[in-house]
């Protein structure tokens, strides 16, 4: 199957992806054959969506470290199972690879699919730490091989709303991201898992991902603080504020900590204000003390539209929605914000 990878920047060039026949021929004739790695609880929310109709792809094969579970859920659904990886990767029914682990493990497995030939989407965060973000990053680009990052966030229908209607209060002058979601004992159970990173890796690498998203804009520079409420525990509270390259200010609000979820954005600026709330499926416009509206936004599954962004992308040959490198830029900006949290003191990015 011939394909092209997203790039941040300039036009994508031709890949190939061993194990398929051409490109445009593989989504229109035969649907690509899906990979999936993970069916813990987020990978299991792929399954779902990846067993319905979703136009030009198939859920081929599954892995599971559980091998009872593994091999009795590909049972049940009439789907290749394996215990090991690589050999997920190396099944001939498989063109494209979608990894939903710790991101611990990212690493080896992406490196693993890129070197099969393998399209490859992988669950935010792309990995734990730059450098593995990063390698990941580049080796896709040199082998020619698509890499997305599920930054499903980008996708919400709030989000995409509060984008279209920047311009309406431009200038900005700044910008307030909030994500505030329950505790869940079971998402540190394995510190490893992140390693031994919390809340501003698992929750608020959307919201580092938004800063750029949303202004186009680079970030130069963080000051972050974290708490952790639990001994022994990863942070569940952080507080950052961020300076991009054009010297917008950003803060950003984090936690796992109380009961209910509140996610917003809120962007100010010289015209007008504009909050988007992903959870109430909401986006708000102020204009005036005496002009503004309201208005609900379809309730939509991001993961659906990160899915099909994925295989629209592979079909027409495009850029990535998400690229390896906007997942490895969020991982860097929070490996800044752990760094400044550690240090007391500002860090330059870049």
């Amino acid at each position: 199957m011939s394909m092209r990878p997203g790039r941040l920047t300039g036009r994508p060039r031709a890949a190939t992806m061993r194990g398929s026949q051409g490109c445009g021929e593989g989504i229109v004739g035969a649907p690509i054959g899906i990979g999936l790695i993970g069916l813990g609880r987020h990978g299991m929310r792929y399954a779902v969506h990846l067993l319905a109709p979703l136009p030009g792809a198939r859920l081929a094969a599954v892995c599971r470290r559980d091998a009872v579970q593994g091999r009795r859920f590909a049972e049940d659904h009439g789907l290749r199972f394996h215990q090991d990886y690589r050999d997920l990767v190396a099944d001939p029914a498989v063109q494209a690879v979608v990894v939903v682990t710790p991101p611990s493990l990212t690493k080896p497995i992406g490196l693993a699919a890129i070197q099969a030939g393998k399209a490859l989407l992988i669950e935010k965060p792309l990995a734990t730490n730059g450098p593995d973000a990063g390698a990941m990053a580049r080796a896709a680009e040199s082998a020619g091989i698509p890499l997305m990052v599920a930054q499903t966030l980008r996708f919400d229908p709030a989000v995409v709303a509060l984008k279209a209607e920047l311009a309406r209060v431009a200038p900005a002058r700044y910008l307030v991201l909030t994500s505030r979601v329950e505790p869940r004992p079971e998402v540190w159970r394995d510190p490893t898992d992140y390693a031994g990173r919390g809340v501003l890796l698992e929750i608020g690498v959307h919201q580092l991902d938004l800063v750029r998203f949303l202004t186009g804009d680079d970030v130069a520079e963080v000051s972050c603080e974290v708490w952790s409420d639990r001994p022994g525990q990863p942070e569940s509270r952080a507080l950052a504020r961020l300076k991009t390259s054009s010297g917008l200010p950003v803060l950003i609000d984090l936690s796992r900590v109380s009961a209910g979820r509140v996610g917003r954005a809120e962007w100010v600026g010289e015209q007008g204000q504009l909050i988007a709330d992903w959870y109430g499926h909401r986006l708000s416009r102020m204009l005036s003390r005496s002009a503004g509206d309201e208005w609900t936004v379809e309730d939509r599954p991001t993961l659906v539209e990160a899915l099909t962004g994925f295989l629209r992308a592979i079909e027409r040959g495009l850029p990535m929605p998400v690229t390896g490198r906007d997942g490895q830029k969020a991982v860097e900006i929070a490996d800044a914000c752990y760094l400044s949290a550690e240090t007391g003191k500002p860090v330059r990015i870049g």
